[in-house]
């Protein structure tokens, strides 16, 4: 089931068409990457999604049905352009933002304690905004995404400005939140992010979805029939039409050994071709990255 699609979305601005025709589908339950290059409209798209904006033609669906303005009570969204009020306290100004998204003051404190506790940043809780790091303010504003526990989370670049140690936090704590069956939507140009985390993406370019799907099937279309093997020894001298060598590298008592299949010849065929000739520890297919395919896409295109 999808938890929100857009249909056929066009929107104008002045003489740049923003948005040409864009159809997504966000399974429910999952990590949806919305990828693009600068300018794609990947913000546009979500600004309609959130009905910051409307599109000029086109539909946004939520369950098969109209979005309407009550479903944005249950959306958490986290810009890329962030804003905290930095004369505020940490504490008051999360407690003011839950209300905002429609908590009880009480019901919103609670909560705050438990996520404050959760990220470490309890001791925080009266002490102004100003006084925080750029990666404390970011905690402080991925909590008021999700303090009033929204079934849509929409994080534009929500690693910006974190340690590793932090950025782990928060990418587990979204998958926490998928576990529990939230639908996410996470826009970023980090493609590790995009393998670590997304099911499905959809990649925009020039206003327009040229990609879109889960994300091991599009790596395993985008294969690039390459294998490495690591082999016992330290040599490699096995010449066939099936492949061609384009790595041999020692690796302590190993030697770790990349070919390229030729289109033609079956998978079955090369591994027997190399496991009788050699001691085969490990083997592997290498399939792309998405960061490969991102720029290869968006090149083309």
């Amino acid at each position: 089931m999808f938890y929100l699609e857009t249909r056929n979305v066009i929107k104008q601005y002045a003489e740049h068409r923003a948005l040409d025709g864009v159809s997504i589908q966000v399974p429910q339950g999952t990590v949806f990457g919305l990828l693009g290059p600068n300018g794609a409209g990947k913000t546009t798209l979500i600004r309609i999604i959130t009905r910051i904006t409307a599109p000029d033609t086109g539909e946004v669906l939520i369950k098969d049905r109209p979005s309407t303005k009550e479903d944005v009570y249950n959306i958490g969204y986290l810009p890329e352009e962030r804003g905290l009020y930095k004369k505020m306290k940490v504490g008051e100004q999360a407690l003011y933002l839950a209300q905002l998204r429609g908590m009880k003051k009480e019901k919103a404190y609670r909560e705050l304690m438990i996520w404050f506790k959760r990220f470490e940043i309890s001791d925080w809780y009266n002490r102004k905004v100003e006084e925080l790091s750029k990666g404390m303010q970011q905690k402080v504003q991925f909590i008021s995404t999700v303090i009033h526990n929204p079934d849509l989370l929409i994080f534009d670049e929500p690693f910006s400005g974190f340690d590793p140690v932090n950025a782990e936090i928060v990418k587990n704590e979204m998958l926490r939140l998928k576990d529990e069956g939230k639908t996410i939507i996470l826009s970023t140009h980090n493609m590790e992010s995009v393998e670590a985390l997304c099911d499905n993406i959809a990649l925009i370019n020039k206003s327009r979805v040229v990609l879109q799907g889960n994300v091991f099937d599009i790596r395993k279309d985008n294969q690039p029939n390459t294998y490495k093997f690591r082999l016992t020894g330290n040599k490699f001298d096995l010449e066939d039409q099936a492949f061609t060598i384009l790595s041999k590298e020692p690796y302590h008592e190993y030697i770790d050994v990349r070919v390229k299949k030729q289109e033609n010849i079956d998978n079955k065929y090369l591994a027997k071709l190399i496991f009788d000739n050699y001691d085969v520890v490990s083997f592997e297919e290498e399939l792309p990255t998405m960061n490969d395919i991102f720029i290869k896409t968006v090149t083309s295109k």
